[in-house]
């Protein structure tokens, strides 16, 4: 480690004192069950709640990471050991990730951003006042409000051709603070749309005015930064309360649970103590009622076709309505069609790196949710292509994503945007969108038809 991230860690590490989390000597172990008693046995061992499950869903043969306290890993082990279930160790020590993911380089500088390292809010607003100067003419900053404690939920609007009605995308990054990977795959987009010589990327820049906000939880982001890595919500104290592990847990809303679709009612929890607390009341935080207000702004400025939520992990791309599935997929207008749009960009997306992506409704591939920013812009807001992404990786570093692995996974999700960008255009979207979403039910019920 070279002096300047010596220094820079202690910074941070002076900055917190004793309210630090320290996850020196955790361990992330993966199980996976054969059978459906183990699939049972471990979500019985997830509501008692002793350790931090970092995979929501459990299913047979897939992986279940879970992350382990050091002084629970002997019972953990012998546990599974008794009930014949192999439990591997991915991660040994949770805090060495921790601090390898904040190592700065040695000759870092904000004007120069290669992409190596993760940015702090602080950093993610330098950069973008940065860039605002070198494109005046294209890139406007945005700020759509403040979160609970005063900082901007700061953006870009980039528009190259100032036309009248354009078509208008918007992306939404880090509303799950410890999800670092998506403010970074964020800059990243914006980075590309700028500079990128490719032809295609040269098109989706261009004739779309994208409105691209890296962090919409800055409060959140920031905390994960200075006091607890695996920090989810915002930092909302409205609900505060005493919880077994901490009462800290209770300083905060899970704001993609709340939003003004279907608020409360599945996949989501009224325990302040809880990862996924939906808030007080649908649209309790500033954060929420941002984007709510922004997106009602820039709807009256041209035909608003795409809301894209960027999250980690699992590498998936997410379909409304999360709260359902099977046939009642077609819940959503146009179900078919964003389905095909999210497919046909994750097949692109794989091209690149070879990265597999599922497609899918949230209750289908993951767990059912409700509330959620993407949900509400397609069942409220009524924008018809909108999709959330589970950026990398599946199993060997969850939340953890090394900083080298940045620009190969923006690398494919550019890709994907493009490919998506490319067949929402074939099927008619940018003339008459709302004609294409009745098109869309009436082929997907055809062809239900045909397979039943």
């Amino acid at each position: 480690m070279g002096l300047k991230e010596i220094i820079f860690l202690s910074i941070i590490v002076s900055a917190i004192h004793a309210e630090y989390v320290s996850y020196d000597n955790y361990k992330v172990y993966k199980v996976v069950p054969k059978t459906d008693n183990d699939v049972q046995i471990i979500m019985d061992v997830e509501k008692q709640k002793e350790y931090m499950f970092w995979t929501d869903i459990i299913s047979l043969d897939s992986d279940v990471n879970i992350m382990v306290a050091p002084e629970k890993q002997s019972e953990f082990e012998k546990y599974f050991k008794d009930v014949n279930i192999s439990a591997s160790v991915v991660i040994k020590n949770v805090q060495e990730k921790i601090n390898s993911q904040l190592r700065r380089p040695a000759t870092r500088n904000i004007n120069n951003y290669a992409f190596d390292y993760y940015l702090t809010v602080e950093e993610i607003h330098a950069w973008l006042d940065r860039i605002a100067a070198e494109h005046p003419n294209v890139v406007t900053l945005v700020n759509i409000g403040n979160s609970n404690e005063g900082r901007l939920i700061k953006g870009v609007k980039i528009d190259f051709k100032k036309q009248t009605n354009p078509v208008i995308g918007m992306i939404e990054g880090g509303i799950h603070a410890r999800e670092w990977i998506s403010p970074a795959t964020v800059t990243y987009i914006i980075d590309q749309f700028l500079t990128s010589t490719d032809p295609q990327v040269r098109y989706v820049a261009e004739n779309i005015v994208w409105h691209i906000f890296p962090v919409v939880n800055p409060d959140g982001y920031s905390y994960t930064f200075t006091n607890n890595r695996m920090w989810r919500k915002n930092r909302s104290q409205a609900s505060h309360t005493t919880c077994s592990a901490s009462n800290d847990m209770s300083n905060g809303v899970d704001l993609n649970r709340n939003f003004g679709f279907l608020w409360m009612s599945i996949g989501a929890t009224q325990n302040p103590c809880g990862e996924t607390f939906a808030g007080p009341a649908e649209f309790s935080e500033p954060e929420s009622r941002a984007i709510r207000s922004y997106v009602s702004r820039i709807q009256g400025e041209g035909r608003m076709i795409y809301y894209y939520a960027f999250h980690s992990y699992g590498q998936m791309a997410l379909v409304p309505y999360s709260h359902v599935g099977g046939a009642n997929v077609l819940e959503a207008p146009n179900y078919a069609d964003m389905f095909e749009i999210a497919v046909r960009g994750m097949d692109k997306l794989e091209s690149v790196h070879g990265t597999n992506y599922r497609v899918g409704t949230s209750l289908d591939i993951l767990y059912a949710v409700s509330g959620s920013s993407f949900d509400w812009a397609r069942g409220v807001a009524n924008i018809p292509i909108s999709l959330l992404f589970e950026l990398r990786d599946t199993r060997d570093h969850g939340f953890l994503l090394p900083p080298e692995q940045i620009i190969p996974n923006s690398e494919e999700i550019v890709a994907g945007l493009v490919e998506m960008e490319k067949v929402t255009r074939e099927l008619g979207y940018y003339q008459n969108s709302g004609q294409r979403v009745l098109g869309s039910i009436m082929i997907f019920v055809v062809s239900l038809v045909i397979a039943l």
